[in-house]
């Protein structure tokens, strides 16, 4: 009784997680990418503003 119950609702669920999987994983991708590349640009800013803080040109 309860899986002719849950029955059309796992199918849907089944269905629209396959047929749209692909976009999903390609928008995953996409902000991850896009992220990675921040965070690294923003590590490296912050690697270099550090070093020229501690190292800093004869500055007393």
């Amino acid at each position: 009784m309860i899986t002719k119950r849950y029955f059309p609702l796992a199918l849907v669920a089944l269905l629209s997680s396959t047929l749209m999987s692909c976009e999903l994983v390609q928008g995953i991708f996409k902000a991850g990418v896009w992220t990675g590349i921040i965070v690294v640009v923003l590590v490296l800013a912050l690697l270099i503003w550090l070093l020229s803080r501690i190292f800093g040109g004869g500055k007393d």
